[in-house]
Formats: C-alpha cells, structure tokens, sequence
C-alpha cells in the first residue's frame, strides 16, 4: 500500500520528479545572471558616448565575447523557465498551454540564438 489516496492513484497523477530541477535551474540561473549583468552594465556605462569603432573593439575582446555570450545564454534560459511556470500555472486549456510551451520554447531559442549570432559576428570580425 503506497502513500498515494485511492482518487490520485486510480488517476495516475504522482510527481512528475522534475519540480526540483526546474527550481534548481531558475535559482541557479538567477544567480549567474548577477554578476554578469554587472559587467554588462559596467560595459554600457563605460562605452556611453564612444566611437563605434571603440565599442566594437571592445565587445570583440575575448573576455567581453564570452560574457555577453554568458548573459545572453544565462538570460534566455532563466526566461523560458520562468514563462513556463507562468504558462503551467494559469492556463488552463490543454491545447492553449502545449501551443504556449512550443512557442516560449520557439522564441526564447530564437532571439537568444539571434543575439548569441550578433555577439559571434562581433568576437569574430564578420
């Protein structure tokens, strides 16, 4: 005899045993972006009023490539965590909530990728 009352098990609804994960990653990614929106914004706050061949040297440099490429990535991820806990817990249409999923998933991926490609095209003079 399991934990479970009679109604939850005749359902099947138990723990999906991902919870945890999802919150590990929300807290996790959280505290990533901190420091590296520090820098970003030391960044901004620095180059305000320069040249823009100044700024591109700049961002081009390997360790202010690889921190936009942190942030943006840090960013994107902890957004479409945070937009699917949102989604999961105030639609409640099936059909709304897996179309909802696909397309935070869909956009997260793509604007992140398109902002990680304008980085890249920086870092690598293209």
């Amino acid at each position: 005899m399991g934990m479970r009352a009679p109604l939850k098990k005749v359902r099947g609804l138990g723990s999906a045993k991902e919870g945890t994960t999802h919150w590990w990653h929300q807290k996790v990614t959280a505290l990533a972006l901190i420091p590296l929106f520090i820098i970003a914004l030391a960044y901004a706050i620095s180059l305000t009023g320069s040249s823009y061949d100044r700024v591109v040297y700049i961002l081009s440099l390997p360790f202010s490539s690889l921190v936009m490429l942190l942030l943006i990535g840090a960013m994107f991820y902890h957004m479409k965590l945070g937009l699917q806990v949102v989604i999961e817990d105030y639609i409640h249409t099936e059909k709304t909530k897996i179309a909802l999923l696909l397309l935070n998933s869909f956009i997260c991926t793509v604007i992140g990728l398109a902002a990680a490609l304008a980085v890249l095209k920086l870092a690598l003079g293209g």
